[in-house]
């Protein structure tokens, strides 16, 4: 469910290229396959074990390619973020929203035609909510993806989990 979200961005580039960071065990490779995609896909992770593992779950190739890092050092068409900001440990909301912006800042830069990323959502039940997690609200994501990259943004919550989604085309590339 989560995945499909970025397809919204992606749909009729079967082939352009996808930056993943925080990609893990590289499960939206696997996804992005099963659903048609045959573009090159580079994975980051900061987590060399993680890394490790995607390389030996799904090997490298001239279509994929596995990072240890926390920015990409090539700019593909679409960059994709999902689940890497919902983890803030003990760390204040405040640092932790400076870091969620920063980090976009850095998926904007590497994403020429656009970027994507998901975040749990303050508009869940509070009885779900942790402390350790990070709740966004989706009315200032969507603003400050507004006033920072451009109108073209799209924001998802009706797919049934606590979290939203936002993809963001760049307007230089839109068709």
């Amino acid at each position: 469910m989560r995945h499909r979200q970025f397809l919204r961005l992606l749909e009729r580039t079967p082939g352009c290229s996808v930056t993943d960071l925080g990609c893990g065990f590289g499960d939206f490779l696997r996804f992005l396959r099963n659903s048609g995609h045959r573009g090159h896909f580079t994975g980051y992770d900061i987590a060399a074990s993680m890394i490790e593992k995607a390389r030996e779950i799904h090997g490298e190739g001239e279509d994929r390619r596995w990072q240890v890092g926390a920015e990409p050092d090539q700019v593909a068409d679409f960059a994709i973020a999902s689940g890497i900001f919902n983890v803030r440990g003990d760390v204040a909301s405040e640092i932790w929203t400076d870091y969620v912006f920063r980090t976009l800042d850095v998926l904007a830069r590497a994403g020429r035609r656009g970027f994507g990323f998901n975040i749990l959502s303050l508009s869940s039940d509070p009885d779900h909510r942790r402390p350790t997690l990070f709740y966004a609200d989706p009315a200032t994501m969507l603003s400050h993806c507004i006033s920072r990259y451009g109108r073209s943004v799209a924001l998802l919550q009706d797919y049934g989990l606590y979290e939203f989604t936002v993809l963001v085309r760049h307007p230089e590339a839109i068709d």
